[in-house]
């Protein structure tokens, strides 16, 4: 049996906007428990939790660390995240693998980007939560107006549940506020009966609130808020005792498997379930799983069932995690956070055990570049390389563009992908070179048009011979066949099918034997070769529907390569008689700002072809501004919104659809494509 029940495990993850304290406190929690024998700091460099080269370097934290400890005879799980909403994908796997939430807040700074974002996330996974008022002891603290903010922002569910004895260099000490009456009355709303005896005069003991507390937590009735030093280890041991007393144990939420079809049972006894929720690799033992047990329990030496795996896999050895360093363990049950090795099967999301577990959502990654090896012959190398690093960062994306050509790489920011490029230096020893990606516009036609081709060549023995006639429609996204190919329209048909991939129809109404049916797989070939070369600016055609009505063929020199050159040709021809254009790709963008840039936000936006779907309030004197906006005008935009807006601003893109290209910019696409196909 595991050494801790699920009463006494305490799953936290501590995040927040970046400099508030997170890392620092982490380190001198894992001191005063013992867990950890020096403890460095941030700024020095040596830092137990910061320990990548990345981290060391540039003095913030890049990956989220898993840490354990004993306190008070309950284990704790801290799990410390970045603060740089760059990195926010390792924020959102790391509170898909715990049951509770500190907000950390620095007392200087108020409530920042990241901390509206991961509280929200915390919030939409269910998770119970906390704010953690953190540097107390800073100068120019506006306590009661922070107080203010928080409740505006988070809502007023948030408490005080101890408060600084004096703010700045006078804070020494925290004060309970369990006894408050506000407090208590907060806390017993989570239970109908106490609320009546509360009511009634009836105060409830300690033993009564170690019941309720959780319970308000988990309902969201409550929110508490806690003040500490984590550079002078102020109110660390009250926080702690905060999380013992209120925090939720990984019982409480109730988690499903199998689309909820199954919950999941905090049973040691059930069938074993977990979930991966945390990739790494390491150079030494090549790479690391972090998994969450929800049902039933493990043993190192135990083989499990793996979903999308046929074979199972044998747990060689289990380990816990203390930062980069590897703990042997022998069983976890419910609620242990474990790590194992060189596991290649799994993948973050993988479900253990005999059900499967929804996939974490990640954000979507918005800032590409172009990448190329900086060196001839390292291409397997960076293949490898990026291979690693999409397995260990779900965020992070790599695609080799079927229409461009180019490798194209695509993170949550410009910071993003550079930490990436310093990693890859470092630990693969592969150095590239970016750019920014051509945008993938599409090619199509805005009107009817019909056209032949014939291909002729005899040059000795036998020649070439094929001859196709064909009608061209466009076919916008979305339209269905069955009602395109009507027999009002097409009286002869004799065959239509749908290719996907280009949104591109074929329709054979060919009669008496014009052409073979033999030569028509490779009269289609031609077409599809031709629309991924594209016809007026080398870019891919969508949207298109093409009849073959005619052709002819020779008895001798007929083959298949001349109906591909001779319908390659046709496409050509009559895609330029048919009224081309280009599209491009629109995206939705979700911009949030304060209050005071909404104007100045707004106004950039119609600089950049953005058309306005609405606006709503996100909270604290900020402002969404949702719109569509074509791809390309926002390739660098992060770094433009974070110049207008100080740093204060955030945003989201998702892909929208493909939309017409205005003809003024049209001509400026093609030239710019013909140049950059003459330089390569």
């Amino acid at each position: 049996m595991a050494k801790y029940q699920v009463e006494s495990i305490r799953n936290i993850a501590l995040c927040g906007h970046c400099s508030a304290g997170k890392t620092t406190m982490v380190d001198k929690i894992l001191h005063r428990t013992k867990a950890i024998n020096n403890v460095g700091t941030v700024d020095a460099g040596n830092s137990f939790c910061d320990c990548e080269e990345e981290e060391k370097a540039h003095k913030y934290t890049i990956e989220s660390k898993v840490t354990h400890f004993d306190y008070k005879g309950v284990l704790f799980n801290l799990l410390d995240t970045p603060g740089y909403p760059d990195f926010i994908g390792q924020t959102i796997g790391a509170l898909n693998g715990v049951d509770n939430a500190a907000i950390v807040v620095n007392a200087q700074s108020g409530i920042e980007v990241n901390t509206r974002r991961v509280f929200h996330a915390a919030k939409d996974l269910g998770l119970g939560c906390f704010v953690i008022i953190n540097k107390c002891d800073g100068d120019n603290i506006e306590f009661d107006e922070l107080v203010e903010q928080i409740k505006d922002v988070f809502g007023s569910e948030c408490f005080l549940m101890n408060k600084p004895n004096a703010v700045g260099a006078g804070f020494s000490a925290v004060e309970s506020l369990l006894q408050d009456e506000a407090f208590i009355e907060q806390v017993v709303m989570c239970d109908d009966d106490w609320m009546m005896r509360f009511m009634d005069g009836e105060i409830p003991t300690e033993a009564d609130l170690a019941v309720l507390l959780p319970k308000a937590v988990a309902s969201g009735i409550l929110i508490p808020i806690l003040c500490t030093s984590s550079k002078n280890e102020i109110g660390l041991d009250e926080l702690l005792d905060a999380f013992v007393l209120a925090g939720l144990n990984p019982g409480v939420i109730t988690r499903t498997a199998n689309d909820g079809e199954l919950e999941l049972k905090c049973d040691p006894s059930e069938p074993f379930v977990a979930q991966v929720f945390k990739t790494r690799a390491d150079p030494f033992v090549q790479k690391l799983s972090f998994f969450r047990v929800y049902q039933g329990s493990v043993k190192t030496g135990d083989t499990v069932p793996v979903t999308g795996s046929r074979k199972g896999l044998k747990i060689a050895q289990l380990y816990q995690m203390l930062g980069n360093q590897t703990v042997a363990l022998d069983e976890a049950g419910p609620g242990y956070i474990c790590t194992v090795t060189k596991a290649e099967d799994l993948q973050t999301s993988t479900t253990l055990g005999n059900a499967t577990m929804a996939e974490i959502v990640f954000p979507t990654p918005m800032v590409s570049l172009a990448a190329m090896p900086k060196s001839r012959g390292d291409e397997g190398k960076l293949s490898g390389a990026l291979a690693k690093l999409c397995d260990e960062d779900s965020t992070f994306k790599r695609d080799q563009d079927p229409q461009t050509k180019e490798l194209v790489i695509t993170g949550m920011s410009e910071l993003h992908l550079q930490i990436l490029q310093e990693r890859l230096k470092r630990r693969d020893k592969v150095e590239i070179d970016t750019k920014e990606p051509k945008i993938p516009y599409r090619e199509t036609i805005q009107r009817n048009g019909e056209g032949s081709y014939r291909h002729k060549k005899q040059s000795g023995g036998s020649g070439q011979f094929g001859e196709v006639h064909i009608r061209m429609y466009p076919f916008p996204g979305g339209t269905d066949p069955a009602e395109f190919c009507t027999k009002d329209k097409f009286p002869t048909l004799k065959e239509f099918h749908l290719d996907p991939e280009f949104n591109f129809l074929w329709i054979d109404t060919v009669t008496q034997g014009s052409i073979s049916d033999n030569f028509k797989p490779a009269i289609e070939k031609g077409f599809k070769e031709r629309m991924t070369k594209g016809v007026i600016a080398g870019c891919k055609v969508q949207d298109i529907a093409v009849e073959l009505f005619f052709g002819k063929m020779h008895d001798v020199d007929s083959n298949e390569t001349a109906f591909k050159t001779a319908a390659s040709m046709a496409f050509r021809n009559v895609f330029q008689e048919c009224k081309p254009t280009l599209l491009e790709p629109v995206v939705k963008i979700e911009i949030t700002i304060p209050n005071d840039k909404v104007g100045d936000i707004s106004g950039d936006l119609s600089t950049r072809r953005g058309r306005p779907l609405g606006m709503e309030s996100a909270g604290g004197g900020m402002q969404t501004i949702i719109a569509e906006i074509p791809l390309a005008e926002v390739t660098t935009y992060a770094r433009v919104l974070a110049s207008m807006t100080g740093g204060q601003g955030s945003y989201t893109i998702e892909f929208d659809r493909y939309d017409v290209v205005p003809g003024n910019i049209i001509q400026d696409i093609i030239a710019k494509n013909k140049m950059e196909e003459e330089e390569e």
